[in-house]
């Protein structure tokens, strides 16, 4: 007697994972559809049957979504980045208007977050949200990936088609924030924040950056950008280092409101009167923005809307709809730090 077939036996003839054959046969829109039509045909060639007692417990419907937030150095005992704060207001009500619980879990980038909530029936999908260091959790997605997870993640486009991500459009972010200095006559126009693949959100916020200077036929200096976290430290030690370059420069753009709020912190310590002397720009709009002093100008994220389509694009995996990658628009809000005494939202 023939020995039935399996997912390994199908995976084997189609060429390709495991893992990839169970979300084919799920009909999941993270696989291509000509992949999932060839696995498909395979399947039925091999009068493949799905187990259905495995198949009922994997679907059983927990009605919660799991939000991770990975922990971020802060100067108080919170550990979460304060943009994130608006970010889980806006999931939770979009959540529960879906009818729909939302388990929160802060995680650190050394411990085992990945272990599937899908699996133990605590959750039919995940949301992440977190910043730090993409190569610190890159393979701990790929592992999402194996366990067929339904999830998705806040922050900048993958290469990885099996990763759907929702983020704003930070390039374009950058190029406006810097396109705002120019336009102030500013030439001389510094970057604090990293620029490297390690931070994708702040490479791209780099590059709209760099984008917008050659746009008005300026070349970017390299000594004009300084490494930053995400922190207000980070961004009063990388002020004081430019400061300490001798370079010539007549304003900031950060890759964070935090970073400008340090590097403002810095310039005042050293007699650099702001904006009079040196114009900033932040970026987040985070609630202490519009309390700093001076006032940052900032581009602002849309948190509210950035919640729900973190939801929804979460629910359509879960539910085996087609989704995609997005990016959001960002807006300028000009505020004192760059001269202006009205803030325009």
């Amino acid at each position: 007697m023939a020995s039935k077939a399996t997912s390994i036996d199908i995976a084997y003839r189609a060429g390709v994972s495991q893992s990839t054959v169970s979300r084919a046969l799920r009909n999941s829109p993270l696989v291509n559809l000509e992949t999932r039509q060839r696995i498909q045909a395979i399947a039925k060639e091999l009068n493949y049957k799905v187990d259905k007692n495995a198949s009922n417990l994997r679907m059983q419907n927990s009605q919660t979504l799991a939000l991770l937030i990975c922990e971020d150095p802060t100067n108080d005992e919170s550990m979460i980045n304060p943009f994130f704060l608006s970010m889980l207001g806006s999931i939770t009500r979009a959540t529960a208007r879906q009818g729909y619980d939302l388990l929160v879990s802060f995680q650190q980038l050394s411990t085992d977050w990945h272990a599937d909530y899908e699996d133990s029936n605590k959750a039919d999908g995940i949301i992440l949200l977190g910043y730090g260091d993409y190569m610190d959790y890159a393979h701990k997605l790929d592992k999402l990936i194996e366990k067929n997870t339904h999830f998705v993640i806040w922050g900048a486009e993958h290469n990885n088609k099996a990763v759907l991500s929702i983020g704003c459009d930070n390039h374009q972010g950058g190029f406006v924030a810097t396109e705002h200095l120019l336009g102030l006559e500013h030439k001389h126009i510094a970057f604090l924040g990293d620029s490297s693949s390690r931070s994708p959100e702040f490479r791209d916020r780099y590059l709209g950056h760099v984008d917008a200077l050659k746009s008005a036929g300026i070349e970017a200096d390299k000594q004009l950008q300084h490494d930053a976290i995400n922190t207000e430290a980070s961004g009063y030690n990388a002020a004081n280092v430019l400061l300490d370059s001798g370079v010539t420069f007549d304003a900031i753009f950060t890759a964070s409101d935090l970073i400008a709020i340090g590097a403002i912190r810095a310039l005042k310590k050293r007699g650099v009167v702001v904006p009079d002397q040196v114009a900033v720009v932040g970026y987040d709009d985070i609630p202490v923005a519009s309390f700093a002093n001076p006032a940052l100008t900032t581009i602002k994220q849309d948190t509210q809307f950035a919640g729900e389509i973190l939801v929804e694009s979460v629910l359509k995996l879960i539910r085996g709809q087609e989704v995609s990658q997005r990016l959001i628009k960002t807006h300028l809000v000009v505020r004192s730090s760059c001269g202006a005494n009205v803030e325009d939202n």
